[in-house]
């Protein structure tokens, strides 16, 4: 068995053919698909988080306004970048948002990823210390956020205070049990991940990351997730951890599939660089007849290795051709892999 998922970026645009033209399309229909999924039997709804750009950006509303649609599905991020976040408010979103999923959220959070505009996150207020770098800060940021998400008291109370205290120290509010154990690193390395390991987080690994070696991506990403559980087993955390990989992942079985992706499969990877200093690899897609793709998917490391698989999926498409998309690989091609 496997949890199955998808992952939407959220983007909207007034292109030709675009289902999604507005900041308010993108919202409403990324609700309506979470409804849509969990009816067809997923298992997750998970949004990506960008500044700066006409994709979903602040997703605590939409996570509640999910919460709120659904009762069984989960609801996350992959990934908020911790450079752009105060993370005691972060605390009180993600609390109140859990609380009204009833305790669903799965919340991937990380350094982040190139950005639409130069150092963002100083728009936001936040400028790394002397001597940090900017990755310092966010998994800094990180930490105070993972601390604060246990519930323990912290803050000294005013003792004329306009309404009364319980004794000791007060904490952040509204605490939301159970949480601190669904927050996940979106990891681009190894290092990384090992680090995630020993924070005590669950690993999201994506399609894209540091390219550290000359073998293909699915193999370079399972020997992360094999150093990650390394890590964590060595750390000595009592619960077993999470792992999730990102796919995109099409099912061809209609003329409309075959229109969109028939010829979109690509066989190898991508290697490139994404800023002066970092060279990465980015996954290929899987396109094909459901039988091909179970032999092809079978072969995948890295998602062999996880217990979660999240779908990209063309949001811009609409909410019933993201449905259909999702509803093929749990009905055409996840039965044959033993995932359902």
């Amino acid at each position: 068995m496997k949890s199955i998922g998808f992952l939407s970026f959220g983007h909207w645009s007034d292109a030709p053919g675009s289902q999604v033209r507005t900041g308010s399309d993108a919202l409403l229909q990324s609700v309506d698909l979470a409804v849509a999924a969990e009816e067809l039997g997923a298992d997750g709804a998970y949004f990506r988080v960008h500044h700066f750009a006409r994709q979903l950006a602040s997703p605590f509303p939409l996570l509640a306004a999910a919460g709120a649609k659904t009762s069984r599905i989960e609801l996350g991020t992959a990934v908020i970048d911790m450079r752009y976040e105060n993370p005691l408010y972060l605390v009180e979103d993600a609390g109140a948002a859990d609380l009204i999923a009833g305790g669903r959220l799965q919340l991937g959070i990380s350094r982040g990823s190139p950005e639409q505009v130069i150092d963002g996150f100083r728009y936001f207020g936040y400028q790394p210390p002397d001597g940090l770098s900017d990755a310092d800060m966010g998994r800094e940021h990180a930490k105070v956020f993972l601390e604060a998400l246990k519930g323990e008291g912290f803050a000294q109370p005013n003792p004329n205070p306009m309404f009364p205290n319980p004794p000791g120290l007060l904490r952040l509010e509204p605490h939301a049990p159970g949480l601190r154990e669904r927050i996940w690193w979106g990891a681009g390395s190894q290092k990384t991940a090992k680090w995630a390991a020993e924070q005590g987080m669950n690993l999201q690994s994506s399609t894209l990351i540091d390219n550290e070696s000359d073998k293909p991506f699915h193999v370079q990403q399972a020997e992360q997730i094999a150093a990650y559980r390394q890590a964590w087993k060595e750390a000595g955390h009592e619960r077993e951890p999470r792992i999730s990989v990102s796919r995109s992942i099409f099912a061809l079985t209609s003329d409309e599939d075959r229109m969109y992706f028939g010829a979109r499969s690509e066989d190898s990877d991508h290697v490139g660089f994404i800023d002066a200093q970092t060279q990465a690899i980015f996954g290929r897609s899987y396109s094909a007849e459901p039988d091909v793709l179970i032999d092809q998917l079978a072969k995948d490391e890295a998602i062999a290795a996880a217990d979660t698989l999240l779908l990209t999926v063309p949001n811009q498409l609409g909410v019933d051709y993201n449905a259909h998309v999702i509803e093929a690989i749990l009905t055409h091609v996840a039965p044959g892999l033993g995932w359902r």
